[in-house]
């Protein structure tokens, strides 16, 4: 005699599209296992903050198990997918495999360097914690190393910072490190005035915030100006090195000598979709994100769902971009959908209610579209923190996160600002 087992829902990826439809699956008749590489959910949206001493790491980082703890359908496995093997519908991992009914797959996304990876170790995206502690130690270490520069140009070069990229990630991560130059590290050196630094927010499109409409980007530009960020539009970099980067802006080509470089400029799909499109014949975009159905399946493979930023979305005649709102609300419709399918029914495809966009670009200063109404300044500063705040996943993070940034806005304190290294250091 056989045991029946429950349907079984794996989903790879502990980001806010698979945390969501773990959650929302949490009354249905299933069993639900989470496989990610890291044990906790990241609150990607803060990690800029991270990188700039605003806030430390497990401020925006919650354990998978806590956050599941109370959800007696679901379990995590800490593990990294290598293959998915369609036929016997299972999960090959590090030393397992993982049978399912239905796959999730929310992978997400990498930093994607447009064909020149080997800039990726002299300029660091920002996508997990590792990068946001790496840039962290890059940018504080220069300003240790202009204390200790005698000559006058190579401490000019270590007080440049060059982000590439002036999207919103870009954008809040220049308006961050210029208070942290012009306002937090004041007084604390003695060979040099970090309000020396000089910040460039370099792009190749014409406006900054390109997604943002065109009064919102010229704002946001003209606050970032206001801060000392050297914005330069229209500008494409053509090289980078340990000195420094080549651009070509304009038509001229300029050399900009810095020794910190942080790249914002674009990401591509994870290694996964690679290789969901080897076993099914999918179709991936240019950026490598899956194309999927209206219903966010895999083409000819209703028991495979792709979510998140990993899924190419058609949404007015665009792809959705790779922020949280698009990836929660696609986790809690695939656990409707499958809801449904257990009982039988169907559901309308997914579509996608965009309830607007934020960027903040420093201390009291924000852009904010919601839905055609336009705003900017300390209104549209409140409602991203309070929007933030609200999208953490557990209360202490919400607690510590507010008192950090009560304190910063008083004081202009930041105090995560360590330099940590990978290695253990020897103390004799």
């Amino acid at each position: 005699m056989t045991t029946q087992h429950a349907h079984r829902v794996v989903i790879v990826g502990g980001g806010f599209g698979g945390l969501y439809a773990a959650q929302s699956l949490r009354r249905a008749p299933v069993d639900v296992t989470v496989v990610d590489r890291r044990n906790f959910h990241l609150f990607q949206p803060l990690l800029y903050q991270v990188a700039t001493g605003g806030l430390g790491t497990g401020d925006i980082a919650s354990p998978l198990r806590a956050a599941l703890k109370g959800q007696r359908n679901a379990r995590v496995l800490l593990g990294e997918v290598r293959d998915v093997d369609i036929t016997a519908r299972q999960l090959r991992l590090d030393a397992s495999v993982v049978p399912y009914d239905t796959l999730i797959l929310a992978a997400g996304v990498k930093n994607h360097y447009f064909g020149h990876d080997e800039w990726a170790p002299l300029a660091p995206g920002l996508k997990s914690v590792e990068d946001a502690v790496e840039i962290r130690s890059r940018v504080l270490r220069a300003f240790e190393s202009a204390e200790r520069e005698t000559d006058p140009a190579r401490r000019a070069a270590w007080l440049t910072f060059i982000i590439v990229g002036a999207g919103p990630t870009g954008v809040e991560l220049a308006g961050a490190l210029g208070e942290l130059a012009h306002h937090t590290l004041r007084g604390e050196f003695r060979t040099f005035d970090p309000r020396e630094s000089r910040i460039l927010l370099l792009d190749g499109a014409p406006e900054v915030l390109s997604s943002f409409p065109p009064r919102l980007a010229r704002h946001a530009r003209d606050t970032l100006e206001h801060l000392g960020i050297e914005v330069r539009t229209g500008c494409r970099v053509a090289g980078i090195d340990e000195q420094g980067v080549d651009v070509c802006d304009r038509g001229q080509s300029l050399r900009l000598p810095a020794r910190t470089v942080i790249w914002a400029a674009g990401v591509a799909g994870s290694t996964l979709g690679a290789r969901l499109a080897a076993a099914t014949g999918c179709e991936l975009d240019g950026l490598g994100r899956v194309k999927v159905a209206p219903d966010l399946s895999v083409a000819g493979h209703p028991e495979i769902f792709v979510i998140g930023d990993l899924a190419h979305v058609e949404h007015e005649g665009a792809p959705l971009p790779c922020v949280a709102p698009p990836a929660m609300q696609q986790g809690r419709y695939v656990a409707r959908r499958i809801r449904a399918r257990l009982m039988g029914r169907t559901t309308a495809p997914f579509r996608y209610f965009d309830k607007g966009s934020l960027a903040t670009i420093g201390r009291h200063a924000a852009v904010a579209n919601f839905r055609g109404l336009q705003f900017w300044g300390g209104l549209a500063w409140l409602i991203w923190l309070v929007i933030h705040l609200f999208y953490l996943i557990e209360y202490e993070n919400r607690l510590l996160v507010f008192i950090q940034w009560f304190n910063n806005y008083i004081t202009r304190h930041r105090g995560s600002r360590l330099i940590t290294e990978l290695t253990r250091v020897r103390v004799d």
